[in-house]
């Protein structure tokens, strides 16, 4: 809470007061007293609020601010603040019924009755995502529908959602990376009350749910700031999508203010158990403390004790992003890595142009990723012609978010088409075991579970001028991709604003029991790695790997207790490890190797995996990966090896 004084009218006198409130501006209910309205308006000399044919003059505090307490107004009514250029949304507005470019709703969050009391939030380690878009995710496109899904993604093994964007943008359908109401959950997908629902829903089923939040930038349709000050923004540098923020310039204070809240209100008011930080690249702040780091500190304090989760997106790969404050960093729980998405994505496909370009997809490079996590710490990257990403050898293994899907690079494509549809399922099953074996936390794109046949492409509603520009950029996006930009793909291409290409991407969730083989297959790669003593426990420096062929590698996860664990993983041809000379082919002292896991089984549409032979050739087939544990060999008190010294175990 934040105390606020006010000037306040009573029996012709000025009085002065203080008011709680929650955010530093917007319009807050006073229980039995009124509104509360507080707005930063630098660029006005004068600031009333509109509502039910009413006109409230609001009183100058100073440095900008306008404040006042409406005691006729309630939860529930709309309202616009007049300046002397017009009248405009609230930009801390709650709610947007009629859309950003309509009246603000004033709403009160104390209304909705939580449950989730013992909720203790989201731990670092153990996690698994699951990306969504609210929109696509069902036919109806609500939180509502959303929830009748949650049990079974419980179930199924996710621990945490992580949604896509949902402040307020204009139009019926978008992808929510240009929204311009940064504390409105937009209206298409339900009221506050619905989002609340969901998150206390998810709770009770024991996930956790962090939203994806966009701090570079607004969307260019519907944003209002500048009407209220143009020091909302900064000429300073140059932003991929528009203006970027003003975090370091004049006027910067209010202006970090309203972001910093921004990422507390989620927490307090929603209990979302953290953030997505979108595209953290452009977030330009020279401030002695950099902007990321203070809202992190906000999200903690709003969590109050609740454990918190917060991930970047970074394209350079700055660690620093993952180091914890104390060490110099931005003190953020993970970040998202690209590289190893880009690996497997040519793995996959045989394609290495445009931003895949500096990846070739070789045991190495899977070997390096688990090892490692990001591949380019500092290296020249051809591509940018530049060096790409820091050292991040200090990062635990849990930092680095891996996936084979998500909503950019699914759609990033000529068609949209997920890999299960560009790559030969025993190739796809194969990276598909490595990956969800590997020490990073994973994360699911929705559908992916059971190789949902809806793409995701890009969809953006907006006004018929800047639908044409966005689709012009997207096409001239594309053309990095030498097999996009070839004549005959143009045709392929989506419309971004056609309502068709918004319908197309939606799940059709019958899919899930028609394709139970892989839906399965993920099922129980993720009960491995929840249950497994060693996969479960993912520890830095805990395993070392070995090219073994021209697509054949080892991983050996060591075990604390001897208990290791050993991924080959083929991505070729069917091969016969003979010789071995490779010690991390050797079996644990007394124990031998023992089958536990196949991407070939039957069970999961494979063609079956030939015995494993100690004493003779190990047969791998190809676009296959196979897990064995360490056995103890039951000798009867006959140790070969340590009972006989200097003879070789048989």
């Amino acid at each position: 809470m934040q105390q606020v004084e006010d000037l306040v009218g009573k029996r012709g006198r000025k009085e002065k007061i203080t008011t709680k409130r929650r955010l530093p501006i917007g319009a807050e209910v006073v229980p039995g007293e009124g509104v509360h309205f507080r707005v930063w308006a630098q660029r006005s000399k004068s600031v009333s609020v509109e509502f039910e044919g009413r006109v409230e003059e609001l009183e100058r505090e100073g440095k900008g601010y306008f404040a006042g307490l409406v005691k006729k107004a309630r939860s529930g009514m709309l309202y616009k603040y007049k300046l002397d250029t017009g009248s405009f949304p609230d930009p801390a507005s709650r709610f947007q019924p009629e859309g950003p470019h309509g009246r603000s709703q004033i709403v009160d969050p104390t209304n909705f009755r939580w449950t989730d009391a013992d909720w203790p939030g989201v731990r670092q380690e153990g996690q698994v995502i699951y990306e969504m878009h609210i929109g696509t995710f069902t036919k109806e496109g609500t939180y509502r529908a959303a929830m009748e899904h949650l049990p079974e993604l419980a179930e199924f093994g996710i621990t945490t959602l992580e949604v896509m964007p949902l402040a307020d943008f204009p139009g019926q359908f978008g992808w929510g990376y240009d929204g311009v109401a940064l504390f409105a959950p937009t209206r298409l997908y339900g009221s506050p009350d619905d989002l609340r629902a969901f998150v206390n829903y998810a709770h009770s089923l024991g996930l956790a749910v962090i939203l994806d939040v966009v701090y570079n930038h607004l969307g260019p349709d519907g944003n209002y700031l500048k009407e209220f000050s143009t020091d909302y923004f900064s000429d300073r540098y140059a932003n991929e999508w528009g203006q970027a923020l003003n975090f370091d310039g004049k006027n910067r204070r209010p202006v970090r203010e309203f972001f910093i809240s921004n990422a507390g209100y989620w927490v307090d008011e929603f209990h979302i158990d953290g953030l997505r930080l979108d595209a953290t690249q452009q977030i330009f702040d020279a401030s002695p403390t950099y902007i990321v780091t203070e809202i992190g500190k906000r999200v903690r304090e709003a969590a109050k004790g609740r454990a918190t989760y917060i991930v970047a997106e970074n394209e350079c790969q700055y660690s620093r992003f993952g180091t914890p404050i104390q060490e110099n960093g931005y003190g953020l729980d993970g970040m998202w890595n690209d590289d190893f998405h880009h690996t497997a994505r040519v793995a996959l496909t045989g394609h290495n142009e445009a931003y895949y370009s500096d990846y070739k997809g070789t045991p190495q490079e899977f070997i390096s990723a688990a090892k490692y996590g990001f591949l380019y710490q500092g290296q020249w990257f051809s591509w940018q012609k530049k060096q790409r990403g820091s050292p991040a050898f200090a990062l635990e293994p849990h930092q680095f978010v891996t996936f084979l899907e998500n909503h950019d690079q699914v759609a990033n494509s000529l068609r949209g088409l997920r890999p299960h549809l560009l790559a030969g399922p025993g190739r796809l099953k194969a990276l598909t075991t490595l990956w969800l074996l590997m020490p990073g936390t994973p994360m699911f794109f929705q559908g992916q579970e059971f190789a949902a046949s809806a793409p995701f492409l890009y969809f953006a509603d907006h006004n018929p001028e800047l639908a044409r520009l966005v689709a012009k950029g997207r096409k001239e996006f594309l053309t990095q991709f030498k097999t996009i930009a070839c004549p005959e793909t143009d045709s392929f291409i989506r419309e971004p604003g056609s309502e068709e290409t918004f319908l197309a991407c939606k799940l059709d969730w019958s899919e899930r029991e028609r394709h139970l083989t892989i839906y399965n297959f993920h099922k129980e790669l993720l009960r491995l790695r929840r249950e497994d003593p060693v996969f479960s426990k993912p520890r830095r420096g805990g395993l070392d790997g070995a090219v073994l062929g021209a697509e054949v590698f080892v991983l050996r996860y060591f075990g604390e207790d001897g208990d290791d664990r050993l991924v080959i993983v083929n991505l070729g041809l069917d091969s016969k490890l003979h010789p071995w000379p490779e010690p991390l082919l050797a079996p644990v002292d007394g124990c031998e190797w023992k089958l536990i896991f196949s991407s070939e089984s039957p069970c999961f549409g494979g063609c079956g995996t030939a015995p494993f032979e100690p004493e003779g050739n190990w047969l791998i087939p190809g676009h296959c990966t196979v897990v064995f544990a360490a056995e103890r060999i039951n000798t009867h008190g006959q140790n070969r090896s340590s009972d006989r010294p200097g003879a070789c175990a048989g």
